[in-house]
């Protein structure tokens, strides 16, 4: 089975799928993600239907080679990555979408897939 890519944000582009599949060393499945929640409801609720959203069986959950690209309000992707954490047992890794300098319009690019397990790892050496 391909890494599949849940992408919680804008729609990628033909570039950013080149840049992506490149940095993975294969072309991952691309699922996307519609993010309309509703603000007035706790951030948790939202998260879980958005993870529900992805279609995902909880063996597929914890089988499932995985990248995300969560949403762009931080405290909703947190949640949602608290979320998956939960499903997975693991963070997955995560897409660092940036502009591109000197753009007009502006372009974004994939500029690394984050190891959020190789970060929190890390980060424990420095309890």
């Amino acid at each position: 089975m391909p890494i599949l890519l849940l992408n919680y944000a804008h729609p990628l582009t033909a570039s950013q799928i080149e840049q992506t599949t490149a940095l993975l060393g294969e072309q991952p499945e691309v699922r996307q993600v519609s993010v309309h929640i509703d603000r007035g409801q706790p951030l948790a609720e939202a998260a879980r239907q958005l993870a529900d959203a992805a279609g995902l069986s909880p063996d597929e959950w914890q089988t499932t080679d995985l990248v995300v690209n969560p949403p762009g309000l931080a405290p909703l992707a947190l949640a949602l990555i608290a979320e998956i954490h939960g499903r997975r047992g693991d963070f997955p890794p995560i897409l660092n979408i940036r502009p591109v300098p000197d753009t007009v319009p502006t372009r974004y690019e994939v500029a690394e897939i984050v190891n959020l397990t190789g970060i929190r790892l890390a980060a424990r050496g420095r309890r």
